[in-house]
């Protein structure tokens, strides 16, 4: 999707996945699990791609994850990432599956978001909150909008305030996400007061906020890092 903080978008696109290959995937942790007793009980579709951009195939696989006769999950274990694809998130809302929605919004005005994720110059960010706003209330289930906090670009006390504006009353939270640094994009983390500081100005401002926990920094986990490595590696 050309996200400026992304390592997804360093070597560009190469197909979308099936179905199918979406359960393989599932099946190989499943059975990493087995091992030590324990199963698939959560799932977030995100990473190097945009789930509603491969909307056919994604639906498909929901059905299949869900089925009793595969591995009977319940929607509402899974969580589906999108940049914002408006027309598709309003369609995931008539489909009456009670996924959860997670919105990456990262910016609370659209100069800075167009910026961040050019997706915005033909989804802005009125439509996305909008879209978010029908699907919480269609499905009566919360929307979370995920903010990656960006050293000196997007988290200062004025972009905590315009976010809060933007959010009032919906059935929704923030999950504010410390940017895990890509070399080639030179963005940093801000310091640990700043992200608190932030925080804590949504919170005052009765928005539910949590600051997501640290986990794949040491080994490249962020969307698109690892794929990354390995093509780099391949070259």
């Amino acid at each position: 999707m050309g996200c400026a903080f992304c390592a997804s978008t360093l070597h560009g696109r190469a197909r979308d996945l099936t179905a199918a290959e979406m359960l393989g995937e599932v099946f190989f942790i499943e059975e990493k699990l087995r091992g030590e007793d324990q199963h698939v009980d959560t799932m977030v579709l995100m990473g190097s791609g945009e789930p509603l951009m491969n909307y056919e195939n994604v639906v498909a696989f929901l059905h299949l994850v869900h089925d009793p006769a595969i591995l009977g999950m319940s929607y509402r274990s899974i969580t589906l990432s999108t940049s914002g694809i408006v027309p598709n998130i309003y369609r995931l809302a008539d489909e009456g599956l009670p996924v959860s929605l997670s919105i990456s919004l990262h910016a609370p005005e659209d100069a800075l978001r167009s910026t961040l994720m050019p997706i915005n110059k033909k989804y802005p960010m009125q439509d996305v909150v909008a879209a978010g706003k029908a699907y919480g209330d269609r499905t009566k289930r919360r929307v979370t909008y995920e903010y990656i906090l960006i050293d000196g670009v997007n988290d200062s006390d004025r972009h905590a305030d315009e976010l809060a504006q933007l959010l009032r009353g919906q059935l929704a939270s923030v999950n504010l996400i410390p940017i895990n640094p890509v070399v080639e994009r030179h963005l940093l983390r801000p310091p640990a007061e700043r992200i608190a500081a932030f925080e804590q100005r949504l919170a005052a401002h009765h928005i539910a906020v949590t600051v997501r926990r640290e986990m794949g920094t040491d080994i490249n986990a962020a969307c698109g890092q690892l794929r990354n490595r390995h093509l780099e590696q391949d070259a």
